[in-house]
């Protein structure tokens, strides 16, 4: 009888493996945290499930996820995420909208609509909340398959106004500077000028960026009329 360890999971097992991993990156992924403060209903049962296939691991107080544990839980954690940022930037859904939706995507998005999702967006490093997004090979590659709906400020052609979905600084005092001339997620802004300096439009509010600023800055384009 062949084992099932590499079969497709279903969904309590993606579902821990996400837990896992979330908890992981707090710090907190110890078994009793898990085990007692899981969602799903059979927490127990899916986590021996899991120990079987060897998808987990417990050394000590905490859990581990094995290589394939690993696969598994990155790749629902990716989907997760960029339908969270898909719906809540993008669509502008609501943020209890967007958690609601986002946990049924990541169970039914294959990896090719999730790339395509991916590369659509422009790559976004992190979800709504501030959470990194696991990257795939469209990110590691930078494969463009079609046109992305988010791109940096500096691509845009004066004249043309964007909304900015999420800032990517290389310093953090940068993010903090410029959440004070209110550049920050949300706030529409128009391109006047690309060189000697960026220099863009905020409401009544003219402001020039350095270029290495601007191009650190994601935003989506906003049709005007005319």
């Amino acid at each position: 009888m062949k084992s099932d360890r590499h079969s497709l999971p279903h969904i309590a097992v993606e579902e821990l493996a996400e837990e896992i991993w979330a908890l992981r990156e707090e710090e907190r992924n110890d078994l009793t945290t898990l085990l007692d403060g899981s969602k799903l209903e059979d927490s127990r049962k899916t986590f021996q499930e899991m120990q079987d296939k060897e998808l987990v691991r417990v050394e000590g107080d905490k859990v581990l996820l094995t290589a394939a544990g690993e696969y598994i839980a990155r790749r629902i954690i990716r989907r997760h995420r960029l339908a969270e940022f898909l719906l809540a930037q993008v669509l502008e859904v609501t943020d209890e909208e967007a958690e609601r939706s986002a946990c049924e995507f990541e169970h039914m998005l294959s990896d090719q609509v999730t790339t395509s999702v991916c590369t659509y967006l422009g790559h976004p490093p992190l979800c709504p909340h501030g959470k990194p997004i696991p990257k795939g090979k469209c990110c590691e590659q930078l494969v463009a398959q079609m046109g992305p709906l988010v791109v940096r400020l500096t691509e845009l052609r004066p004249g043309e106004v964007g909304r900015i979905v999420f800032i990517v600084p290389k310093q953090q005092a940068r993010l903090l500077k410029l959440g004070s001339m209110g550049l920050v997620p949300g706030q529409i802004v128009r391109l006047d000028r690309k060189s000697p300096s960026v220099v863009v439009q905020r409401e009544e509010t003219t402001l020039a960026l350095d270029r290495e600023i601007g191009e650190e800055i994601y935003v989506k384009k906003v049709i005007t009329e005319s």
